[in-house]
């Protein structure tokens, strides 16, 4: 079976090893927690809208931010994109179905759990629920994905 869109395996370790490390780094950057100050720099932004306060909306501005978040988003996105999207040593039929009713379960899943969480949550809660959320369908799907592959293959011994 043609599968284009799929890494080589040799690449899974690779994406474990992001995901996790992003993950870990994510939970270290909790509100509150550890932020690294040398990784404070001047960056571009496209626009800029202050949170706080009522100052305008600014396009194409230079202004010094803490780079940590941005570095942790990539890495558990490329991390979790590689480890969900590497073929395995044995790609069949099987394992096609099972990655494809993974990505549609995971899907389904993170929507019907946000419209849960929609009209319980408020404020700025609401905005942290929304920034995780961006991460949610892809380690739904790899947590659905191998647990379904670990299944089959304790049901086969």
């Amino acid at each position: 079976m043609k599968t284009n869109y799929l890494l080589p395996n040799k690449y899974k370790t690779l994406g474990w090893f992001l995901l996790l490390f992003g993950i870990i780094s994510g939970i270290m950057l909790l509100p509150g927690m550890y932020e690294q100050e040398s990784l404070r720099f001047k960056v571009l932004s496209v626009v800029y809208e202050p949170f706080w306060d009522s100052k305008p909306i600014e396009v194409f501005k230079i202004m010094k931010n803490n780079i940590s978040d941005e570095i942790v988003s990539f890495t558990i996105i490329i991390g979790g994109l590689i480890v969900g999207f590497t073929k395995e040593k044995v790609e069949d039929e099987f394992i096609y179905k099972l990655r494809k009713d993974s990505l549609v379960w995971a899907i389904i899943f993170n929507y019907a759990f946000l419209l849960f969480l929609i009209p319980f949550i408020y404020g700025t809660l609401f905005l942290e629920i929304m920034k995780y959320n961006m991460f949610t369908p892809l380690i739904f799907f790899i947590i659905r994905f191998n647990f379904l592959k670990h299944k089959a293959r304790s049901d086969e011994e």
